[in-house]
């Protein structure tokens, strides 16, 4: 069997196994789900009237609901970095990656699998708050290609995110501090354009918003589902995410290889 063999066949084995505790434990799954679905109906129904008038004359629930959305997509990605990192954590503690890391297998394979079933789970939270959000007033105006488009976005931040929150669960001391600086990613689509535009934010939190690496994602989101034109966003989405990944990657493996000693 060639080496790409083996790697494919223990990525496979380490998937299966971190789907089968996602099953095991549908609690995380649900609160995955779950506290998007309560934010956009806060903003929606609670907020939405009063937000929407704001943003254009005679605008109201709907154009709000519209223009929240693709904000708590990114939203719902970064919820997902806590759980990943909790699950890693957890590996360690019990002692599952040192003894993987004694056994005859593709080294990489125990990160792929949590990565690529975390990324499996956040897609999958995505798109039941997609079709919620579409239920309550969401109208997109995206062709095939835009919604094409707009789903391989979704996935590349997905993946990013997910590597970061890996990092943050292999250098936890604890599983009750994994999750913790994953937790500031909730703040970056607040401290954006998700919620209200970026003009009407003071000066010096202005910049910050207009700089971070969300922005030009949930720009380039909403420009895409709604029809709003991209420009450069897009191509600063993209360089982002690539960055987040190279960057989530790169330590990760780092401390994955590192003395246990």
């Amino acid at each position: 069997m060639t080496t790409t063999a083996y790697a494919v066949r223990d990525t496979r084995t380490m998937l299966r196994r971190n789907l089968r505790r996602m099953r095991r434990y549908p609690s995380m799954t649900m609160m995955l789900i779950g506290m998007p679905v309560i934010f956009l109906m806060l903003f929606v129904f609670v907020l939405g009237g009063t937000l929407g008038a704001g943003l254009t004359a005679g605008g109201g629930r709907a154009q709000y609901a519209d223009y929240v959305t693709p904000g708590i997509l990114l939203l719902s990605i970064a919820s997902s970095a806590a759980g990943t990192a909790v699950t890693i954590a957890m590996d360690i503690k019990e002692g599952i990656i040192a003894r993987f890391k004694t056994m005859a297998i593709f080294r990489p394979s125990v990160l792929t699998g949590h990565v690529t079933a975390n990324v499996l789970q956040t897609m999958f939270g995505v798109l039941v708050l997609l079709l919620v959000a579409l239920a309550i007033g969401f109208r997109p105006t995206a062709t095939p290609l835009e919604w094409l488009a707009a789903a391989g976005l979704l996935l590349a931040v997905t993946i990013a995110i997910t590597w970061l929150a890996v990092t943050s669960g292999l250098a936890a001391k604890t599983v009750e501090t994994a999750s913790n600086w994953p937790l500031l990613l909730l703040l970056f689509p607040f401290l954006g354009s998700g919620f209200v535009p970026t003009a009407s934010m003071p000066g010096g939190l202005r910049w910050f918003a207009e700089y971070q690496p969300f922005t030009p994602m949930m720009e380039t989101l909403r420009g895409l589902l709604l029809g709003t034109g991209v420009g450069h966003n897009g191509w600063l989405a993209l360089a982002w995410c690539v960055v987040l990944t190279a960057f989530g990657y790169g330590w990760a493996r780092r401390l994955y290889n590192r003395d246990p000693r």
